[in-house]
């Protein structure tokens, strides 16, 4: 199992060159099945889940952060690099699953940054376990609803079309592609894979009832959007501020899609770590 989880993404990073060989990988089980956990840098200990579309290589993002702070990455099951997503049934099974993720691959009790599906997780996670999670940055999470501002249905989009999530989407179309050397079958599972797992804790409408909790979100939080996210009303940021009980900062990257840590890396990561100093 261990072996299965190294080998996604695994091409990906090889191509990537010098940047990439200062990264360590290791596995850790949650629910029986292995993911992988990437880590870079010095410094204190930052926590990041990625979603949509998940770590699919040790990105300029991650290397931006992993200048100031020691990075560690775990994999979502189903996401790229991880698996186990099938033995996870409801949304208190995520939960408890992103928990025990968190706990394994050693981040409990440091400042955590999620994006999209991972900040939806990212601050589950600090609701349901205050003591986890120290400070908290989130870009675009899913999880609220307003009928006059609707999410954009993810899943009538057809498969591969990633103009949703990016202002630049033949960029980030070019960074899902199959790696060279890679398998393209394999490939193709991953990202199959990972939509299923976005549809299995979101589906249908992506309201995950976190309306009802929000005010137990009492950790300091950074809220970031781009400001040409297609798939999330920018102006959710501001819901979820409002309703959230601790100290909250909000900030729109502009000219960013829903994919505002691609989109926009430097920018992103430069706003995180001004908001975590």
């Amino acid at each position: 199992m261990v072996a299965e989880a190294a080998r996604l993404g695994s091409a990906r990073r090889a191509s990537s060159g010098g940047v990439v060989s200062a990264v360590s990988e290791r596995s850790v089980e949650v629910n029986g099945r292995p993911c992988r956990v990437w880590e870079k840098g010095d410094g204190p200990l930052l926590g990041v889940l990625l979603g949509a579309p998940g770590a699919l290589e040790w990105s300029p993002f991650l290397e931006r952060l992993s200048a100031e702070r020691r990075v560690v990455v775990p994999s979502i099951p189903g996401f790229p690099g991880g698996l186990g997503h099938d033995r996870i049934d409801g949304h208190v099974d995520w939960i408890a699953a992103t928990l025990d993720l968190l706990e394994a691959a050693g981040v409990a009790g440091a400042d955590l940054v999620g994006t999209s599906v991972g900040a939806t997780l990212s601050m589950e996670a600090a609701i349901f376990a205050p003591g986890l999670v120290r400070r908290l940055a989130l870009v675009a999470p899913f999880g609220l609803w307003e009928d006059s501002e609707p999410v954009t249905d993810a899943w009538a989009v057809r498969p591969g079309d990633v103009s949703l999530l990016s202002a630049a989407p033949e960029k980030l179309a070019a960074a899902m592609a199959v790696p060279e050397g890679g398998d393209p079958i394999e490939h193709q599972v991953m990202l199959l894979r990972a939509s299923e797992t976005a549809a299995r804790l979101l589906w249908p409408t992506t309201d995950t009832g976190v309306a009802k909790r929000l005010h137990r979100l009492r950790n300091e939080t950074l809220i970031l959007w781009g400001s040409e996210d297609r798939l999330i009303p920018a102006s959710y940021a501001k819901r979820f501020a409002n309703a959230i009980s601790g100290p909250t900062i909000v900030r729109s990257i502009e000219g960013a899609g829903h994919a505002a840590w691609f989109d926009a890396p430097e920018a992103v990561a430069d706003a995180i770590l001004e908001f975590l100093r």
